[in-house]
Order: C-alpha cells, then structure tokens, then sequence
C-alpha cells in the first residue's frame, strides 16, 4: 500500500499550526523567489538574510579550550552558514551531529522537514520526526526517522524508509539497506544514557511569534512578509509600465504580413486601412510613483525587521534626521546582537551534546568537552578596544579582578570561583596563588 503524507507514516499529529505552515511556505517562497505573486527580481528576502549574515559575522572567530572542543568549532564551520541561513528564513533548523572515526560532521536539517509531535512545558521537543529525500536508479527514496525522548531523559529512534516510482507518494515502505547510504542504519535504537533531548540542536531566531501566538519560531522578516509581497507586486506593475510604456505604431492588418514589422512595436487593427492609416501610441510613464512607493515599502521593511536605514532603500531619498539615522543604527546592532546569541547559545548547546554522544561513542576527549570562547570583534554601540582599556585601568587600579577581565576579552566565563581559577591556569600560567 502506498503511502501518501508523513502524518500517517509517523502514525502522529504535527501540532505545528495551519496558519505557521502556511506561513512558512510563504517565508520559503519569498526568499527563492515565486513570480506567480509578482516580480521577485528584487530579492528582498534573501538580500536581508544575506546582509544579517555577513554583519553576525563578519568579525567572528570560535576557539575550543580543549582539543576536543576544537575539532567540534573546526567541524561546524563547514554548514555555520547553512544552518544560520535556514533559520533566518524559516525561524529554526536542527543541526545533526554525525559520528564518526575521525570525529563528528553536522548536517542541517531545515525547519520544513521536521514535524513536532509534541513539546514540554519549556517548549523543548520531546517527539519529532525528520523526513530526508534521496533518488538512486529509477526510485525515488524517503528516510522518516522519529525521536522521542521519554521522562527519564532517554532518547529512542525509529528509521523507516520508503520507495516510489515517483515524488508525489512515499510509496511503499522497504528494507533500509535498499538503498546505499542507509544500510548501516537500525530500524530502532535506544541510547544508553539518558540525553534528556532528541539528540539535535535546535536554532531558533529571538523573535515573538506574530502567526499564531504559540512557541513556533517565526522567520527574521515574518513580519515584513507582506510588504515584501507587495513590493514584488510593485516592480511586476512597474515593469508593465515599461511595456505598455513602448511606442505602439497603429496600422491595418493587412500591412503586418510585410517583412521586417516586428509585432511588440506594430499593432494590427483590422479595419478599413483608408480610416487606420499609420497611427503613433506613446504612453506617459508614471515611474516616479511605483519607484517612490517601492522605496517606502523598502523602509518600512528596513523598520520592521530592524536593519539600518539605507541596506535596502535608497538613503539618499530618506530625508530623516541625525537621531533618527543614529537610532536605525542602533536597531541594526542590537539585532545583529541577538542573532549572535543565537549562534553563540547554539554552539555552546552543540559541545555539551557532542560531549554526551562522544563519551556514549568511545571518542577520545570527549568527557571533558570544555567551552566555546566566542569573539565577536567590535559592535556599532562599543568600542572593544576602549573597552578593554578600561578594564586594564580598573585592573591596575585594584577595582575589578583580572580574572574578569581577562575572561571578558577572551570570551570566557569568569562567574565563579572555578571558573576563575581555569582562566588563570590557562591564561596566568605565571600566577600560582590558590583561592
């Protein structure tokens, strides 16, 4: 019997909304661009994606404090982008951690292949399912694999692979070493110790959800989603403009059939050709009001998703004053900010993951995963480098420890007393004093 939706090959309901998916396959559609609404020549979506990428890090540079820690950062790095990219457009993704002989590798498993069956009071997913899509020979191939994590904190997996002559049906369900890559897989797994998660890290972008209200997370421009709607409207009406905007010459029918009228210049009328004649068409154009509402909508976005004035529209056209310039600046680093967070929170989770299934694995190092140092270089509200001189300054002066100081530049925790005593081992070799 062939399978049709992964609802019923999980044998669960995706409590994940109407109003979200919809929601989401407009955010998707927005960003790889659908002419069917309009003229996505501008590449809104996508350009904001791109530029909150490149400020989030453009300075960025992550170090681990143990080797292990380090192979982690350095494997990582190949789908960071990836992986920040799919939350941005769709509100989150799941890194994957992949072992290995030599280590861990990741994968980015995008927010439209999940399904969540079920969260915690914390909004943590204890059951989910991801569905991969694969072709070899004639077949078209659909690994679903479910995690489910139990009270205990263990986590259980369940594999099941369907084939299809096509990529409207799952089709039929069928051994997993059927296909190549998955032969070394289980139908069904249970970790030996408990996780107390489904064994992915899940990247959320910190914005309220403006959907439906739940816990869902919601793309960076969700809120601006139907402005950039209306401005692939805009350029599809303002590029008709331009063609009906082409001088038309007005002549009989019968004079189309000479060589060398082309027709997007020629319009045939069949009338009587002594009452046609030849009859020029000009239009006027109203290009300055589709361009001056195109870069409305462009600052509006820029407002609403809290990017400086002048990454999309035209700054020149924007008579605003020095505050309020200044202000959209410092929108612009505090979202920049919180996306860094993101990342930041996202890697540490990543490590301590990683540690748990290493040390389940027998990988070398993996018991003491130690921490990520995060440098971020300097923000549009600060200056690191003033900073850091007045922290040196306080330091002489006997005002702050420079324990604090030195975990403050290095990215390091410097809370408590362990913590502390780790920076001087690793950063004060020469400082032998006990607490």
């Amino acid at each position: 019997m062939n399978i049709y939706d992964y609802e019923g090959a999980f044998g669960a309901a995706d409590i994940t909304s109407a109003a979200m998916r919809k929601a989401m396959g407009n955010w998707y559609q927005l960003y790889y661009g659908d002419r069917s609404r309009g003229d996505p020549c501008q590449k809104v979506a996508y350009t904001v994606v791109t530029k909150l990428i490149r400020a989030m890090f453009g300075e960025y540079a992550a170090t681990g404090t143990t080797g292990f820690g380090q192979s982690l950062v350095k494997a990582v790095e190949s789908v960071r982008k990836e992986a920040v990219s799919q939350a941005l457009v769709g509100g989150a993704c799941f890194l994957k951690p992949c072992p290995g002989e030599k280590g861990f590798s990741f994968r980015v498993v995008a927010r439209p292949n999940v399904l969540i069956f079920a969260r915690d009071a914390q909004g943590k997913v204890t059951d989910m399912g991801t569905v991969e899509k694969t072709t070899h020979g004639k077949y078209f191939y659909t690994l679903l694999e479910r995690r489910t994590v139990d009270r205990q904190g263990y986590l259980t997996l369940r594999n099941t692979l369907y084939r299809s002559l096509n990529d409207r049906s799952l089709g039929q369900e069928v051994p997993l070493n059927s296909h190549p890559d998955y032969g070394d897989l289980v139908p069904g797994y249970v970790f030996s110790a408990p996780l107390n998660g489904v064994g992915l890290v899940e990247l959320r972008t910190p914005i309220l959800n403006c959907v439906d209200g739940s816990g869902e997370a919601v793309s960076v421009y969700a809120a601006a989603a139907e402005l950039i709607g209306n401005i692939d409207e805009n350029e599809a009406q303002l590029s008709g403009e331009f063609r009906r905007g082409q001088s038309r010459i007005v002549v009989s029918g019968d004079m189309l059939g000479a060589k060398g009228l082309e027709d997007h210049v020629f319009v045939g009328l069949d009338d009587d050709p002594e009452h046609v004649g030849i009859t020029i068409f000009s239009p006027n154009l109203r290009e300055q009001s589709f361009l001056a509402r195109k870069q409305e909508y462009l600052r509006n976005v820029e407002s609403i998703v809290g990017l400086k004035r002048g990454m999309l529209s035209d700054a020149n056209m924007d008579e605003r004053t020095a505050t309020e310039i200044a202000a959209s600046a410092g929108d612009f680093n505090l979202t920049v900010i919180d996306l860094q967070h993101m990342w930041q929170e996202g890697l540490e989770a990543l490590l301590s993951l990683c540690g748990k299934l290493g040390a389940l694995y027998g990988l070398e190092g993996a018991g003491q995963p130690g921490e990520v140092s995060v440098d971020w270089g300097n923000g549009v509200l600060y200056d690191e480098d003033k900073t850091w001189e007045a922290y040196r300054t306080m330091v002489e002066t006997g005002l702050l420890k420079p324990e604090i100081a030195l975990g403050w530049r290095f990215g390091r925790p410097a809370e408590t007393k362990e913590q502390q005593a780790k920076i001087r081992e690793d950063l004060m070799p020469e400082l032998t004093i006990d607490d």
